[in-house]
């Protein structure tokens, strides 16, 4: 290669290798469609995959939980004692986030919060200051919350803010 060339190829591979970064890899970093009802984000060596909820805000609530895509974390008044009272047609409408790992907190989550509870069918189910933590399908794109202040399958669901409290319309 001439002498001059070798700065300009090697710009090349940097400018190729930043491009090829760009966009999802899969890792929850962006927003993106829904897919997979689990939405665990993080796939360890083991192959396991691992949800991780943050802090975002969202129209007329402000700084609420959201998954890895970007969608809005509500609880259900209907569940006690950390355990999900939601399955069947209403984990269909409300599903349930899901881990295979230790839950991990991003962007103002507290890790302190979070933790597990298990699942009639043995997944584990995220919770967050002991409520179990759900999407709602209506939610098309991240930062909608058209499940906050909302009654459904015999309780209300709301977002969760960083303290656990209940996001207020």
């Amino acid at each position: 290669m001439p002498p001059g060339r070798a700065p300009l190829a090697v710009l090349a591979v940097i400018a190729a290798l930043i491009i090829g970064g760009c966009g999802s890899d899969g890792s929850g970093s962006g927003y993106g469609s829904r897919g997979e009802s689990t939405q665990a984000v993080s796939t360890g060596s083991s192959g396991t995959s691992v949800a991780v909820v943050s802090v975002a805000s969202v129209p007329k609530l402000g700084r609420v939980l959201v998954d890895s895509k970007g969608f809005t974390l509500y609880d259900f008044h209907k569940d006690k004692g950390g355990k999900s009272t939601c399955y069947g047609a209403c984990a269909g409408v409300w599903p349930p986030l899901t881990t295979d790992g230790a839950p991990r907190p991003a962007d103002g989550a507290m890790a302190s919060k979070l933790d597990t509870t298990k699942r009639k069918d043995g997944t584990m189910q995220v919770t967050y200051a002991g409520h179990p933590l759900y999407t709602y399908e209506a939610d098309t794109k991240p930062g909608d919350a058209k499940g906050n202040d909302f009654s459904s399958y015999g309780a209300e669901w709301y977002a969760l803010q960083a303290s656990g409290e209940e996001a207020e319309n």
